[in-house]
């Protein structure tokens, strides 16, 4: 087992790594740029190593300052967490030529499932759904135009190495194509250094739900059960559960294993979360490969009773899983909101600043993953998520109750948050009914804000 692991990130989900290693015995080193010095989580790790500037470019982004700091501070292993170098399949294999061991998957099964094609082409090849699309990426109008002829409109166009809703346009005839298609290649190339987009067919009115699984380095799989993430904004995820409700067991057993299928096939270790989208008839589509840990992992924690970090820090130390497919159990109903600094009432404007008071839920099967405090200060540099409340109850009904006075209880003022969009559409018959799908919240919530984004 590692005496010693670097935790490449900031925020939630370094304190989270930081608790399982103390937990495990196992120290820490963490690096910290200049907006984040002085974080209070700081103070419990063993070590911390300012690695730059405020901007991630300049700071979280360098893995050659990531890695000096892992030498200087003696580490023999980085913990990416979640965003930032996370799925950066290059600073894997950097870590590892450097005798650092990169806790997460092996860098090759990271950069074929990361290539939003190649991952298509391997389900495709193992009997996987996958959505109808281009056989690869489309580099000219002309071959878009046909592509999309052959698979029908609506389309949606994606960048091949990308995530998040970045360099995603949705078409819904040629002339909206043709605008879409530039628009979606230069976000892709602004955001990814990569312009390269690939077709799909745009399944309307879909589910996102996605499984769970973790591997060892001894061809070992298993899935831990799926979430339900349909409850998004412009593809950011808002609230997640498991089990995904209303869904068959035939199709969640199905989604089950062939997410399985589709790790093992790629070579795959540590953990990992196979995403699709499921239509009305529950058919479902495999989309993409989160090759990291999820912000939403305490969700299946909670029902599965597995504590995942500490599992992918044992994997990545070479112990084989301490348990197979069939002693995975699945107990009641987890959900999960997550608490954005941001103001809905004004396109969800990001609202930095100092927290002035804050008051954190509690109780039975209740948990509040955050790092912050009174007098924190909301960075406008990083990612507005400053915490996600999470319940688990025996049904669903008491799960949605739960978590309904759960985020009456939580106090945070001094900035604007998403809780109360998270208290209405916890109330809203449609979420209650499990009749939501990935534009439930645009149309519902934000009819004016989405009729402005299509001017």
């Amino acid at each position: 087992m590692f005496k010693r692991i670097l935790i490449a990130n900031r925020g939630e989900i370094a304190l989270r790594v930081l608790r399982a290693c103390r937990e495990m015995g196992i120290e820490t080193v963490a690096v910290f740029s200049e907006a984040d010095r002085g974080s209070a989580y700081l103070e419990l790790a063993n070590e911390a190593y300012c690695i730059g500037p405020a901007k991630a470019s300049e700071s979280y982004l360098r893995y050659d300052r990531v890695i000096s700091a892992a030498e200087i501070g003696n580490a023999q292993a980085i913990h990416p967490g979640y965003g930032f170098l996370s799925e950066n399949a290059h600073f894997a294999e950097v870590c590892r030529s450097c005798q650092i061991e990169f806790i997460g998957p092996p860098h090759e099964a990271m950069a074929l499932l990361g290539d939003k094609n190649a991952a298509r082409a391997l389900a495709k090849k193992v009997g996987v759904p996958v959505v109808p699309g281009s056989e690869g990426t489309v580099e000219t109008e002309a071959e878009a135009l046909r592509v999309a002829r052959e698979i029908g409109y609506p389309v949606l166009i994606k960048a091949a190495a990308g995530g998040g809703g970045k360099g995603m346009r949705i078409a819904v005839n040629e002339h909206s194509l043709k605008s879409a298609l530039q628009q979606a290649q230069q976000e892709a190339e602004a955001a990814f250094g990569n312009g390269a987009v690939y077709l799909e067919k745009y399944i309307e009115h879909p589910r996102h739900v996605e499984v769970q699984a973790i591997g060892d380095h001894y061809g070992n799989v298993v899935h831990l059960w799926e979430r339900d993430c349909t409850i998004q904004r412009r593809h950011q995820k808002l609230i997640e559960e498991s089990p995904a409700p209303n869904l068959p067991r035939e199709v969640r057993q199905a989604i089950c294993e062939s997410a399985v299928k589709l790790l093992k096939a790629a070579n795959y270790y540590n953990a990992g979360t196979v995403e699709f989208l499921v239509d009305r008839q529950f058919n479902f589509y495999f989309i993409e490969v989160n090759a990291r840990i999820q912000v939403e992992h305490p969700v299946t924690e909670m029902v599965t009773g597995l504590d995942l970090i500490k599992l992918q820090i044992k994997v990545a130390a070479g112990e084989p899983l301490p348990f197979k497919q069939e002693d995975v159990e699945h107990r009641g109903v987890a959900i999960e909101c997550r608490i954005n600094a941001e103001d809905p009432e004004r396109g969800f404007r990001p609202s930095p600043g100092r927290i002035e008071r804050i008051f954190v839920p509690g109780g039975p099967g209740v948990r509040f993953d955050s790092h912050v405090y009174p007098g924190y200060v909301v960075s406008p540099h990083y990612d507005s998520m400053i915490g996600k409340l999470i319940v688990h109850r025996p049904t669903r009904a008491e799960a949605i109750a739960a978590m309904k006075s759960a985020l009456e209880e939580l106090r945070i003022e001094g900035i604007k948050t998403t809780v109360e969009l998270s208290k209405a559409i916890l109330s809203h018959p449609t979420f209650v009914d499990a009749r939501a799908d990935t534009t439930f919240v645009e149309r519902t919530f934000l009819p004016s804000q989405q009729q402005e984004e299509k001017k």
